[in-house]
């Protein structure tokens, strides 16, 4: 007869919320070299509605698109004095990186997390624990969600890259051995851990098979109610009123504004979470060339629509601005319609224009706004980067440069080029 367990060693039953919580942060040390505060609760929290409105701050700070680059996204954190600074602008991550240096400093982040580079869930990670030390320090870091957060949730993968699902492999690995831990206790669990890798495709016809677990891996990583969408992404807005700014990663049209900003942002989040089934599609006002996330009416060019512009912040109460990303603007952050559209979308990632970092900053309620760009001591780096980036590119060209999923296709499809802005 088995001996009864001693009662000064705790049994299982006695841990499931310790076992839940080092299990983790296992995986988030593993997978991110970032600890996060534990929870008592081996329960998930509760779902909470994006933030739509705010009230002006003292010191409002905007960036833009960020595409899957860490050390220049950190660059950019650091000119915005949002993190402390680092002897080299591209230098490697460390823990004081997300440790918020800004005091009441809010910011928003115009999205555009994913694809284009390989730190994609490094910088998920990165950018979702500053965000909590800005909390506890007074301040506010504020992601929203770009058109590549939403391609990706919908399963479309054409701006990833090898080394995306590379670190999405990895991801799964770990994420795999954090879902044994936890099944040791798993009868005490509740809820029950959930395999988010059930019912997802194993193959991908048209598709290199070195590329086919990473593939899976992202999908059940970000489709609606996948763990990184719903940790990550669901609680972000798709449109921010900051004061008298507006931030929308696209653009507003006057049918978003009488549809409803924080109706828009509950049902985006609802879709993310897998309310609307896992393969539920996007909701209408983030897919189409008009959606808030790819309108391109008042970031392209110098030639914009101002009138129509100025009847959509119109109506919206005390609305004097809308800051937008997603087009790529060479000159640097700029305004035009009298200041009324500005774009910051400076194609910072090396994945996507390897432009220079620069933060638009906002201060006394609205009335002081400027641009902080890359002192000429740090540019430089980058210039040289950039060359002996261009200079390596043309030393292994063997044949035509590919881009994103055409890196993933078989060499015998050959892939039709479409012309494609996104």
């Amino acid at each position: 007869m088995a001996a009864a367990p001693s009662p000064s060693v705790p049994a299982c039953g006695d841990l499931p919320a310790a076992v839940s919580a080092f299990a983790d942060a296992f995986v988030d040390f593993a997978v991110s070299g970032i600890f996060f505060p534990t929870s008592s609760s081996s329960a998930p929290p509760a779902p909470t509605s994006p933030t739509t409105f705010l009230p002006s701050p003292s010191r409002l700070v905007a960036i833009g698109d960020l595409h899957g680059d860490l050390p220049k996204s950190l660059s950019a954190l650091r000119l915005a004095g949002l993190v402390p600074p680092s002897s080299s602008p591209d230098s490697s991550p460390s823990s004081s990186a997300a440790s918020w240096a800004a005091g009441s400093t809010l910011a928003v982040q115009l999205g555009d997390i994913l694809d284009r580079g390989g730190d994609e869930l490094r910088l998920l990670y990165l950018l979702r624990r500053l965000a909590l030390s800005a909390e506890a320090r007074g301040g506010a870091f504020l992601p929203i969600l770009g058109n590549h957060e939403v391609m990706n949730v919908s399963g479309d993968f054409r701006f990833a890259t090898p080394q995306g699902l590379q670190e999405f492999s990895a991801w799964a690995g770990w994420y795999r051995a954090g879902l044994a831990i936890k099944r040791r206790c798993g009868e005490h669990l509740d809820p029950q851990p959930r395999n988010p890798f059930l019912g997802v495709p194993k193959s991908f016809p048209g598709v290199k098979p070195e590329f086919w677990d990473g593939m899976r891996s992202r999908l059940a990583a970000l489709r609606p109610d996948g763990p990184i969408a719903r940790r990550f992404l669901a609680d972000l807005p798709t449109v921010l009123v900051v004061g008298d700014s507006v931030f929308v990663h696209g653009g507003l049209l006057e049918a978003n504004v009488e549809y409803g900003l924080e109706r828009i942002n509950a049902e985006v989040s609802e879709w993310i979470r897998g309310e609307g089934g896992d393969n539920g599609r996007a909701p209408e006002y983030v897919r189409g060339r008009d959606a808030v996330v790819w309108l391109r009416r008042f970031s392209d060019g110098f030639d914009c629509d101002c009138k129509r512009l100025e009847g959509v912040l119109e109506m919206i109460p005390g609305a004097r601005r809308m800051v937008m990303g997603h087009t790529i603007q060479t000159v640097g952050i700029n305004a035009v319609c009298s200041a009324q559209a500005v774009r910051v979308d400076v194609g910072l990632s090396r994945g996507c224009g390897n432009g220079l970092p620069e933060v638009l900053e906002i201060n006394a309620g609205g009335t002081k706004v400027r641009v902080i760009t890359t002192p000429p001591s740090e540019a430089w780096m980058y210039r040289k980067q950039e060359v002996e980036k261009a200079a390596a590119a043309v030393t292994e060209k063997t044949g035509e440069v590919k881009d994103g999923l055409a890196l993933l296709v078989r060499e015998s499809h050959g892939l039709k080029e479409v012309g494609v802005k996104a």
